[in-house]
């Protein structure tokens, strides 16, 4: 499951970032100086983006097993701006957490 942490790890600080850059800046840019062109590049690249993210999160939601609803809303924290960071360390805590209580204790000698 470290493997698929990971992808999911990346991918959604990648997301991340390319929303707040389309948000912050590229609307901005757009409607006040009528400039699209970082809208239009960087909204098509994080479209592109978020779908490997939901990839990612549902790789990790399957590994996991978490229910239906954790997954949905892991999915849709790529949706808005700065959840993206939020979800990302609650998932990793998560995953974390459930590892550390898999791993079996050593056998005593």
């Amino acid at each position: 499951m470290g493997a698929a942490l990971t992808r999911y790890r990346v991918i959604a600080w990648i997301v991340g970032v390319a929303l707040i850059l389309l948000v912050v800046i590229g609307m901005p840019m757009k409607y006040a100086f009528d400039e699209p062109i970082l809208v239009e590049t960087v909204g098509q690249a994080h479209g592109f983006l978020y779908m490997l993210y939901l990839v990612a999160a549902f790789d990790l939601s399957r590994r996991a097993g978490w229910p239906l609803k954790r997954m949905v809303l892991v999915m849709l924290a790529g949706t808005v701006p700065f959840v993206s960071f939020f979800a990302e360390r609650r998932v990793s805590s998560w995953v974390t957490a459930e590892e550390t209580g898999r791993t079996p204790e050593p056998v005593a000698g």
